[in-house]
């Protein structure tokens, strides 16, 4: 998204025991800016005079939250259960700079599982694994995963994992891109 949108950056993975920063948190909006604002401060401790982008999101159905699939099979239970349901994804993004997050935000986004068939989710797992193994919902909206779906209300950025219109705009208000 940030190539997309000509904003230089340097990605950098951050080395976080995600289950540590969830383990005292149940809502999904916490969970998201928590673990957004966990994984800019991970890198900015390294590079304390860059700003620093985390981003993290969280998909629930009903009162359960989800993880990303450990493997093909868990990813086959959890489109199982998504089928017919409303899933919401909840996605924040954070900014830190030396030991401060400056900025957080969250957005969330409802998507209406269309009814699956066994057979659709086999032929879309043998399409799409591994590549979704990475992501929380078992999709890519800007692949086949559009095809999971009957309707979608929210930001396409956001479902796509990260808040980009007011992480831009925090961006220019910061000088650190062009306003």
């Amino acid at each position: 998204m940030l190539d997309a949108a000509g904003v230089e950056y340097e990605a950098v993975p951050p080395h976080l025991d995600e289950g540590s920063v969830k383990a005292n948190l149940s809502a999904a909006d916490a969970i998201a800016s928590e673990l957004a604002a966990a994984k800019a401060l991970a890198i900015s401790a390294v590079r304390p005079r860059d700003w620093v982008v985390g981003s993290d999101s969280v998909v629930s159905v009903g009162e359960r939250l989800f993880d990303k699939p450990w493997d093909r099979e868990e990813a086959a239970d959890h489109l199982r259960f998504f089928s017919g349901k409303l899933m919401e994804l909840t996605s924040a993004v954070a900014l830190a700079r030396g030991d401060n997050v400056d900025w957080c935000h969250v957005e969330r986004a409802q998507l209406q599982v269309r009814p699956l068939s066994p057979e659709f989710i086999e032929r879309y797992l043998d399409a799409e694994w591994p590549d979704v193994g990475y992501c929380v919902g078992v999709f890519r909206l800007e692949g086949r995963g559009v095809q999971l779906f009957e309707a979608i209300e929210g930001d396409h950025f956001t479902i796509l994992g990260m808040p980009l219109l007011p992480l831009l705009s925090a961006l220019r208000e910061r000088g650190v891109i062009p306003a």
